[in-house]
């Protein structure tokens, strides 16, 4: 693990972003494209701002994302694809783009994600750290031995209370039970795993993640402690529950 601590929730999207940027070249530059899986929410504001600001090969970038609600329209104010869609994907030109369309047959879905994600290794994924712990729409406790790619999770009352405390729904009826999820499995195949985490209502998750004496599907960011390339980008506030020894990158 590689961490970095900046001031500011701006100041973390500005490093997350360059060190994404040089994940990415690096890719084209070694097999003349590379493969990105993008997370969405609060947290990423800032990420994409910077991510957009560097002259990336777009052209050759294939992209992924990793969850989406069940039932929701594209339209939806809380609709990843509309996030990704007006945040970041209406400002470049990329390559191939595979959206999950779960507002369509799940087994249809689910089956053109397989076929499409696992033809490669994914080169960069953006993975954020949920309140809960979760990554992806993983809620505690993780399925980490599944092994398909995706497939439709339960969210817990904790991940569904997050969506709304961020403004996505009204309340917690308006927020749907069930998603399409990237899987544990999927998200450590990742070449390079780039964790954008800022903000004070993160710190107790980003406490759990690194003080837990175990890698544990109660926490299921825990997993992320394992992979060899794993980039953790905090702000002041989000690692204000580490102590002193947590705080240095290992």
């Amino acid at each position: 693990m590689i961490m970095d601590i900046a001031a500011t929730a701006r100041e973390t999207g500005v490093k997350a972003a360059s060190k994404a940027a040089v994940l990415l070249l690096t890719a084209v530059k070694e097999k003349g494209r590379a493969r990105l899986m993008l997370a969405t929410g609060q947290s990423h504001f800032e990420f994409y701002e910077e991510l957009l600001k560097h002259p990336l090969p777009w052209d050759k970038v294939e992209i992924f994302h990793l969850d989406e609600y069940i039932g929701i329209p594209a339209s939806h104010k809380a609709s990843f694809r509309r996030y990704l869609q007006t945040r970041f994907l209406d400002h470049i030109t990329p390559g191939t783009v595979h959206l999950i369309e779960a507002d369509r047959p799940a087994a249809e879905v689910l089956a053109e994600l397989e076929r499409e994600v696992t033809k490669e290794p994914i080169d960069v994924g953006i993975v954020g750290i949920g309140n809960n712990g979760h990554i992806a729409f993983n809620d505690p406790p993780a399925d980490f031995a599944a092994k398909e790619a995706y497939r439709i999770v339960e969210l817990d009352e904790a991940c569904r209370l997050q969506q709304v405390n961020e403004g996505w729904f009204p309340d917690l009826p308006s927020v749907p039970a069930t998603a399409v999820s990237a899987t544990v499995s999927l998200i450590v195949s990742f070449r390079a795993i780039v964790s954008v985490v800022p903000h004070q209502a993160k710190a107790q998750a980003v406490k759990n993640t690194l003080a837990s004496p175990e890698i544990t599907n109660l926490v299921p960011s825990t997993i992320l402690r394992t992979h060899p390339n794993w980039f953790l980008f905090l702000d002041e506030e989000s690692a204000s529950m580490l102590d002193p020894q947590q705080k240095i990158s290992t």
